[in-house]
């Protein structure tokens, strides 16, 4: 015989055990179980014994079963963001090394924003442009293009001079 649920629908029940079946992080299990729990008509103290959760966190999800809300489980991030890795820096490298253009941009030179916003879309790892500066320079790359400090060299090293001008 299968129990009486208190406040969440079939279908999100069947979605929490289901999830549970995956690959998860524990704090997210955790989220997931003290819903289910909750459901069973356990109470907020059995629960923070039973999985060893502070009062306030199981106090939090238990109010998002109740409130129908407990498919969003996983919408709010656990800890610090994600970090760079070197997958993340690997792309990086990649991108800045060919025209934004192969990727359906119509800009011809990268900049840090582009490159910041073109990989958060990515890999889902948002970094400042000035972080994405700092990595280029540590990978003794950069945004500017290469025959940038040709041209400035060409005009350093060219003899045209300008003097005596009057002004009228």
């Amino acid at each position: 015989m299968e129990k009486q649920s208190r406040y969440l629908t079939p279908f999100q029940r069947k979605l929490l055990l289901n999830s549970l079946e995956t690959d998860l992080r524990s704090e997210y299990r955790r989220r997931i179980e003290i819903m289910l729990l909750a459901d069973e008509g356990q109470s907020q103290a059995q629960i923070c014994k039973a999985l060893g959760c502070s009062q306030e966190m199981a106090r939090y999800w238990i109010s998002m079963a109740q409130s129908g809300n407990a498919h969003h489980w996983n919408d709010r991030p656990m800890g610090r963001p994600k970090t760079v890795n070197e997958r993340y820096c690997d792309r990086l490298k990649e991108l800045v090394s060919n025209s934004p253009r192969e990727y359906g941009y119509v800009f011809q030179r990268w900049t840090a924003q582009w490159l910041a916003k073109h990989l958060a879309k990515e890999q889902g790892i948002e970094i400042s442009s000035y972080h994405i500066n700092r990595l280029l320079k540590q990978m003794g790359l950069s945004t500017r293009s290469k025959n940038h400090n040709t041209e400035t060299q060409k005009i350093q090293n060219s003899q045209i001079t300008i003097d005596n001008l009057q002004i009228s």
